[in-house]
C-alpha cells in the first residue's frame, strides 16, 4: 500500500475554461499571461526576478503540455522540455463557482451543484437586520466597513477607528464570504475567533443561499502604514454537501494529513492531523516534515495559499512569477522523499489571473501533474471534472470509487 501527496497551488489556473464567458472570464489565463508578461520584461522587479518565466521542474512534469491541452498553445517565452515525465493534463470545473471550497471539494470528488449565496456589490453589503443580529449576539458596539473591499485596503482605511471603537471590520468580496478583520491585541485573537463562530451560526440560520465561509482576518500594527495581517487566519466553512474523498479515506482507517488551510476548507471533516504554517516556503517545509511521518495508505493534502492571497488577488505579476519559480526550485526535495509506490499530484482549485480586471478569481482549467517512482509519462488530455483527481487518489490508495469523476490512473 503506497502513499499519496496532493498539493494545490492555490489559483494557478492555466486558461481555457470552457464556460469562462458565463463568469465574465473569457480569455483569462493565469499561467499564460504571467508567462507573456515575463517574456516581455513586464514582470521584472529589481532584487526579486527578471526575464522569461522559468519553471524547469514543473515543465519537465508536463506543465506546458497541460497548458497546451487547456488552451491550444504553449505559454509564451517558456522553454519546452525535450522529454516529459509522469502523467500530465488539464481539468475543467463543473461546480457552480470559482471559489476555494468549490474547487477543493470537487478535487476531493464532490462537485458543488447548489448555488452559493452572495452579498450585494453596491451599497451596504449586509442588511440592517443581519448587522443588528451579529452585533447583539457578538456583543460588539457596531461594525465598520460593510462593503466589498480588498482586505489590506479596508484594514488601512478603518484600522485606527477599529482600535478606537472596538468595532470589528466586516466586509465581503465576489466570493461567497463574510470576512472579519480585527486587531490581535486590541480586540483579541480569541475574541475574534469566537465572534466569527457566532456569525457563522447566524448565517447558517439566515434564509437564502449558503454563505461559503466566514473568515477571521487578524492583524497587528499601530498605524495604517504598519498594519499587517498575521498567519492566524481562520476560515469557518459550511460542510461539503456529501462525503468527500477525505471522509472515505478516514472511514477506511487511513490517515489524512491536512497542511495549511485544508482543515478550514473542509470544516475539519475527514481530517486526521492538522499542520499550520504561514507562507509558501513555511508550508513547503511543513509538508516535507509531514511526508516523513506519513505511513502507507496515508494522504498528505497541502494548500499553498500565497499564489492566490498575496499575488493573484493583489494583481502582482512579478510576485506571482517569483513565487512560482521559488516553488519550482524546491520540487526536487519532494521527489527525494518518495518511496516505491508513492504518487504526487500537483493541481489548482481555480484561477486568479493577476493581469485580469478586478481582483476576483478567474474561471479557468487547472493543471494535473502526477509523478512518482515508476510512473511513466502519459498525456491524460483534458478531464471534464476536477473530481477525476480525487478518484485517481482513491484508486491509488485502494478505497472504493465515489459517484463523481473517473480515475486517470
Amino acid at each position: 500500500m503506497a502513499r499519496a501527496f496532493l498539493f494545490v497551488l492555490d489559483s494557478f489556473g492555466i486558461g481555457g475554461g470552457p464556460d469562462a464567458a458565463a463568469f465574465g472570464d473569457l480569455g483569462a489565463d493565469t499561467l499564460g499571461h504571467i508567462a507573456e508578461f515575463c517574456a516581455a520584461g513586464a514582470a521584472d522587479r529589481p532584487g526579486l526576478r527578471q526575464g522569461p518565466l522559468k519553471l524547469p521542474n514543473m515543465s519537465a512534469l508536463g506543465l506546458l503540455h497541460a497548458a497546451r491541452a487547456a488552451t491550444g498553445r504553449f505559454p509564451q517565452g517558456m522553454d519546452v522540455p525535450p522529454r516529459v515525465f509522469g502523467y500530465h493534463g488539464a481539468a475543467s470545473e463543473v461546480s457552480n463557482g470559482k471559489d476555494t471550497p468549490s474547487g477543493h471539494w470537487e478535487i476531493a470528488g464532490t462537485p458543488v451543484t447548489f448555488d452559493w449565496g452572495y452579498f450585494p456589490s453596491e451599497g451596504d453589503a449586509f442588511e440592517p437586520e443581519l448587522v443588528e443580529a451579529i452585533c447583539t449576539a457578538g456583543n460588539v458596539p457596531g461594525i465598520l466597513g460593510n462593503c466589498h473591499a480588498s482586505g489590506t485596503d479596508i484594514i488601512a482605511r478603518h484600522g485606527l477607528a477599529h482600535i478606537r471603537t472596538g468595532k470589528p471590520i466586516c466586509y465581503t468580496s465576489s466570493d461567497s464570504v463574510f470576512q472579519i478583520a480585527a486587531h490581535e491585541r486590541h480586540f483579541g485573537l480569541d475574541r475574534l475567533l469566537a465572534f466569527c463562530e457566532t456569525v457563522r451560526k447566524i448565517l447558517d440560520e439566515r434564509p437564502g443561499g449558503r454563505i461559503g465561509r466566514v473568515i477571521a482576518r487578524p492583524f497587528t500594527g499601530e498605524r495604517p502604514e504598519t498594519f499587517e495581517r498575521t498567519g492566524n487566519r481562520r476560515d469557518y466553512s459550511v460542510l461539503p454537501p456529501e462525503p468527500t474523498l477525505l471522509d472515505r479515506l478516514t472511514e477506511a482507517g487511513r490517515t489524512v494529513h491536512a497542511v495549511g488551510k485544508i482543515g478550514d476548507i473542509f470544516a475539519y471533516q475527514g481530517i486526521s492531523t492538522l499542520t499550520k504554517a504561514n507562507g509558501n516556503m513555511a508550508l513547503f517545509d511543513a509538508t516535507l516534515r509531514v511526508m516523513d511521518e506519513a505511513k502507507d495508505g496515508d494522504l498528505v493534502f497541502t494548500n499553498f495559499v500565497d499564489f492566490d492571497m498575496l499575488y493573484g488577488h493583489r494583481r502582482d505579476v512579478p510576485g506571482y512569477a517569483a513565487a512560482l519559480e521559488a516553488f519550482d526550485r524546491r520540487l526536487p526535495e519532494v521527489d527525494r522523499k518518495l518511496k516505491a509506490g508513492d504518487i504526487v499530484i500537483l493541481t489548482a482549485d481555480h484561477g486568479c489571473d493577476p493581469t485580469w480586471r478586478g481582483t476576483d478569481h478567474t474561471r479557468e482549467r487547472v493543471p494535473i501533474l502526477s509523478f512518482g517512482p515508476g510512473l511513466r509519462s502519459r498525456l491524460i488530455q483534458t478531464r471534464t471534472t476536477f473530481a477525476d483527481i480525487g478518484e485517481s487518489i482513491a484508486r491509488h490508495l485502494g478505497v472504493p470509487p465515489g459517484p463523481h469523476g473517473r480515475s486517470f490512473l
